[in-house]
């Protein structure tokens, strides 16, 4: 049996919204018997398997083709955003291969004196970022603000605006959007 039976029995499990204890009654096997499938710290019979897929309706050859998703990634070190640089400023993203994101979290940096662009951004949305350190003027519309380390910004993306570091050394800022643009 490949090593990979747990997976798939985890994840078909889940699939179906199943606890352990229910799929182990359907199945006629006990609860930690699929415990120990799903770990992989036994490898079950072809008898044994098809026994606990009966409690779906998949059969052998189905089970054996479908791709278990990818675990759900939760941390990211240092190394694992994706830069996003044009060289004038630093956008790093999170989970920049998660799929169907819902949001845009970005750790950006900008250099002395330097911004987003003379063009104002629109899309739609919301944006929402927290100064960690040094000042950042940023343009809504037609109001301008400069903000301090641990000051913070909320506003509709659809008001054109963008972004700029008045200041003599690096400001640094984490935001967050929805829905991601990029």
């Amino acid at each position: 049996m490949s090593a990979s039976v747990g997976k798939r029995l985890k994840a078909l499990r889940a699939m179906h919204g199943l606890s352990q204890r229910e799929l182990a009654r359907r199945a006629g096997v006990t609860n930690s018997a699929i415990s120990m499938i799903e770990q992989d710290r036994v490898s079950p019979s072809i008898d044994s398997l098809t026994k606990v897929l009966a409690g779906f309706p998949v059969t052998m050859i189905e089970f054996f083709s479908m791709e278990p998703e990818q675990e759900e990634k939760i941390f990211y070190a240092e190394d694992e955003l994706v830069e996003m640089s044009d060289g004038t400023m630093s956008v790093r993203l999170v989970g920049a291969a998660k799929k169907d994101r819902k949001m845009r979290v970005l750790h950006e940096k900008y250099p002395p004196h330097g911004d987003t662009g003379e063009k104002m951004i629109v899309q739609e949305g919301e944006e929402a970022g927290v100064i960690i350190r040094g000042q950042l003027e940023i343009t809504v519309g037609n109001e301008i603000k400069v903000l301090n380390a641990g000051e913070a910004y909320y506003f509709n993306t659809e008001i054109p605006h963008r972004f700029r570091n008045p200041g003599d050394e690096e400001c640094e800022v984490v935001s967050a959007a929805t829905p991601p643009s990029f």
